[in-house]
């Protein structure tokens, strides 16, 4: 069977692309190598889902290598030896399946940090070629499907928006919100109800959050959290359009002469059958490095260097999210007992964000692109809370110095959390190539990812890290410590096939569009040049809804 279109992976960016051609009558292959987890089959089982590899794959076979400067030298070393998997969550719907929810959009700004703040020294900052007006529509789009819970508040950091207010109302706070609130007034801050990707009422089928405070890492049992697999794909399927097949890894795109793709290669995860998938369309959306990958994997004789990459930057300036996190604990004889007391009951959102330092025009920190803080609890999972209290001072604790520190840790504080958000900024020494010595078990050249931050990012970060920290003081938090460092959070990832106008500096056109293979898209993050200083989900699925429309109207 030849589909209308075939789309390589089934997270936020495939999700929102098949939603828009399935809804207009197109048939639609979605190819994941992952499985298909129901709601009903997600689970808070905390052993599956942070120590072992149930929704990832085994990282004795399938990895990447990472190339780190060190000591002025650059060492390679399989991701196995470390601690970085990039691997986001491998089943249908991706890892939109384990985000936290909490949905930012980009800033007018954003959009040309090159011509509005001005280029810096060692980075390739170049504007995007659409503005947030060509995209706003979609955020607004996005903002119904998905089923966004907040409240509109008035802030000069804020993105404009065509309606008043979210669909849903926030969900449930907690107490804390009244001492963080008060506390920054005390300091001049604006705090700022963060939007989440969580309905507050139930929608079309979905029940509303139950708040289990499992959000972050971990499947959403009730539908409440707005994945693409039930904002996007359940609805797709009931067109009678799509088609998932699940555990099928395409390795390879093959594209002749005439730069069409006519096919590509999948192999069965657990079969190990292969098979060709025709389609008039191809859709890559399998994360910006991974799509890389793919690309370079699929070079031959009409395309030595790669698919759509005459131009040599496929891969290139791959980004993250730069910054950093911080925490201190609030403990029950420095509160009131009432505040305290509603402080301890679980589940309940903290819901708070901090954009006031988001543009920096001090005449004594200078002039500079920001970025965004967002307040939480540590997470839910006793695991790993209790893991942090069996070492003090690099000390195994046990017995009953462990018991009492547990019982304190769980009954009488509360850990508050911070987490930055600012520009990671590409330049010439963060990209993924093809890893020519190591191939993973189907025989594909691993990706190499090499990994180098501007050191803007990291004073950036420094800068919101004192500030964040000035806030936890304020509250009354004790034992506070924070980070900032060059090692980005491996979910989120950018960049590799930026868009533009100059096909002889980008990979695709301002619609995601190959500049060289005309039948083929990139929805996923890898078209950002620069990925502003939030979260990237609500805006890849904007772009992705975007793309899915042009080719529905222009294309197909």
């Amino acid at each position: 069977m030849k589909y209308d279109v075939a789309i390589i992976g089934s997270g936020a960016s495939g999700g929102a692309v098949a939603y828009m051609l399935t809804q207009a009558g197109y048939k639609v292959a979605i190819l994941e190598k992952g499985k298909y987890i129901s709601r009903e089959e997600f689970t808070k089982d905390e052993i599956a889902y942070t120590r072992r590899a149930l929704v990832t794959p085994n990282l004795h076979e399938e990895y990447h290598t990472i190339e780190k400067k060190i000591e002025g030298k650059y060492t390679t070393y399989p991701s196995y030896q470390t601690k970085l998997d990039f691997w986001n969550g491998n089943i249908v719907g991706g890892s939109s399946n384990f985000m936290s929810g909490m949905f930012h959009r980009m800033h007018p700004n954003d959009f040309k940090l090159k011509s509005k703040y001005g280029q810096i020294d060692g980075s390739n900052i170049e504007d995007w070629v659409i503005t947030y007006d060509e995209l706003e529509y979609y955020y607004t789009l996005a903002e119904k499907l998905v089923g966004i819970s907040g409240k509109v508040e008035s802030h000069p950091f804020s993105a404009p928006r065509s309606t008043n207010n979210f669909p849903y109302a926030p969900t449930k706070e907690n107490a804390i919100v009244s001492l963080i609130d008060a506390s920054c007034h005390t300091l001049g801050i604006t705090s700022l109800t963060t939007a989440r990707a969580i309905i507050s009422k139930d929608k079309d089928g979905r029940d509303a959050c139950y708040y289990s405070n499992f959000c972050g890492s971990y499947g959403c049992s009730s539908g409440a959290k707005g994945d693409a697999r039930e904002s996007f794909l359940i609805p797709a399927l009931k067109t009678k359009n799509l088609t998932i097949l699940s555990q099928t890894h395409v390795t390879k795109l093959y594209a002749d002469q005439s730069n069409l793709v006519q096919y590509v290669d999948t192999i069965h995860t657990q079969t190990m059958k292969k098979e060709r998938i025709y389609a008039t369309i191809f859709v890559l959306a399998a994360q910006a490095h991974e799509s890389a990958r793919l690309l370079l994997n699929s070079a031959n004789k009409y395309h030595p260097l790669g698919l759509s990459n005459s131009s040599e930057q496929v891969g290139k300036n791959l980004i993250f999210s730069a910054g950093g996190s911080g925490e201190g604990e609030l403990h029950s004889e420095d509160l009131e007992p009432l505040l305290f007391e509603n402080l301890m009951k679980n589940g309940l959102f903290i819901n708070r964000s901090i954009l006031d330092w988001y543009y920096i025009d001090h005449w004594w920190d200078g002039k500079f692109k920001g970025g965004l803080v967002e307040l939480m609890f540590e997470h839910q999972n006793i695991i790993s809370r209790a893991a942090k209290k069996s070492l003090r001072h690099e000390k195994l604790v046990w017995g009953k110095e462990l018991g009492q520190a547990l019982v304190y840790q769980f009954a009488k504080s509360k850990t508050i959390r911070f987490e930055i958000f600012n520009d990671w900024l590409p330049t010439d020494n963060c990209f993924i190539s093809l890893d020519p010595h190591y191939q993973d078990k189907y025989g594909m050249p691993v990706g190499k990812i090499r990994l180098n931050s501007h050191p803007h990012d990291l004073r950036v970060g420094e800068y919101l890290r004192k500030k964040s920290e000035m806030l936890l003081h304020e509250m009354g938090a004790r034992n506070i410590h924070s980070s900032i460092n060059d090692i980005p959070p491996t979910n989120l990832i950018a960049g590799g096939c930026r868009f533009g106008d100059n096909p002889k500096t980008s990979v695709l056109n301002k619609y995601c569009q190959s500049h060289e293979i005309k039948n083929l898209f990139v929805a996923d993050a890898s078209f950002m040049p620069t990925g502003g200083s939030v979260p990237y989900t609500w805006t890849i699925y904007a772009n992705a809804l975007r793309i899915g429309q042009y080719i529905v109207e222009k294309v197909l």
